[in-house]
Order: C-alpha cells, then sequence, then structure tokens
C-alpha cells in the first residue's frame, strides 16, 4: 500500500478547483487513483516556485532593514509573498 502524501494548502487549492471546474479531470484523477499524488506534486511545485519567485522580487525590491524598520520589512515581504502567490494560482492552480 503506497505511503500517504502530504497536501497542503495549494494541493487542496488545486482540489477544490477540479471539483468545481474541471470535473472530468477530477473524475479522471480519482478513478485512475492519481488524485493525491497530483495534488501533492502541485503542492510540491508551487512552494518551490513561490520560494524562486520572492528571491527574484527580492533582488528586484530589496527590503528594508529588518532590525532598523521590523514592520516596514514585513509589510514588504507580505507584498512579495503575496505577489508570488498570484502568479503561481494563475499559472498552476487555476488552470
Amino acid at each position: 500500500m503506497p505511503e500517504p502524501t502530504s497536501i497542503g494548502k495549494y494541493g487542496m487549492l488545486r482540489k477544490t478547483f477540479l471539483k468545481e471546474q474541471r470535473k472530468g479531470t477530477y473524475a479522471h484523477l480519482m478513478l485512475s487513483e492519481t488524485l493525491n499524488q497530483h495534488l501533492a506534486d502541485i503542492d510540491r511545485s508551487a512552494r518551490e516556485q513561490i520560494d524562486l519567485t520572492m528571491q527574484e522580487l527580492l533582488r528586484q525590491h530589496p527590503a528594508p532593514d529588518k532590525s532598523a524598520d521590523p514592520l516596514a520589512w514585513t509589510g514588504h515581504m507580505n507584498s512579495l509573498k503575496q505577489q508570488a502567490e498570484e502568479l503561481i494560482l494563475t499559472e498552476l492552480i487555476y488552470h
């Protein structure tokens, strides 16, 4: 019996999208018993892409000094993460 796979936030978002918008694909993945692996792969890919996108965004838009202005640093990092997530949601989750 295969080991249970961990499905995180992005895998669950993909599952909801498939159930609501791509019923045929969802049914096919369920019947072929590959849904959980697909969701785990999407989740892993999404997290990796967000990390890479965050690194690139930080290179283009450096964060303020964390020790001098922690609130500005937090706001900046949250903004970059939101931008990275929006790209991934469009490219990977909701297609």
